[in-house]
């Protein structure tokens, strides 16, 4: 399957592996046993707002993780953050729940953060910007692709 991801992905010569499936909504851990992933590879996006203006932000954690807004608050210096209803996130990103991407979303006008685990992860899974769609890639490659910050911006639910 081809996509503007895949063919960013092809135009910067990174390796990937296109991982397709039923396009429905799924949770990262759904995605991680579908593909005999380990589910702390698999990482989910989730649109977050300031409650102040300023850039929305892409929070990319593990899949059995959950976004901790007082840690994701403080790492980006403001007082509270929230996360963005299924709605308000369709509506910033154009973009399905079950399908935002960091990747489809480059120079879109939102600041990324992943959660510091992706720098011990060699492979890692991420959405390839539509359900039903994940592409596996090496970790490196992704951080810098993004030029996201690492923080610890999640928790065990």
């Amino acid at each position: 399957m081809q996509n503007n991801v895949t063919r960013f992905l092809v135009s910067q010569k990174v390796k990937f592996t296109v991982l397709e499936s039923e396009a429905i909504k799924r949770s990262a851990v759904e995605s991680a046993e579908l593909f005999h992933l380990d589910p702390n590879t698999v990482y989910k996006t989730i649109v977050g707002l300031r409650l102040q203006p300023g850039k929305p932000l892409l929070l990319i954690i593990p899949g059995p993780l959950e976004v901790d807004i007082k840690k994701t608050a403080a790492v980006i210096g403001e007082k509270k953050i929230r996360v963005a209803s299924q709605r308000e996130a369709e509506d910033l990103t154009k973009l399905q729940t079950g399908g935002i991407s960091a990747l489809a979303l480059l120079n879109h006008g939102f600041q990324i953060l992943v959660h510091n685990t992706m720098l011990s992860q060699d492979e890692i899974s991420v959405s390839g910007g539509q359900r039903g769609l994940s592409i596996l890639m090496n970790a490196k490659d992704f951080l810098r692709i993004t030029r996201a910050m690492t923080a610890d911006i999640a928790s065990q639910p």
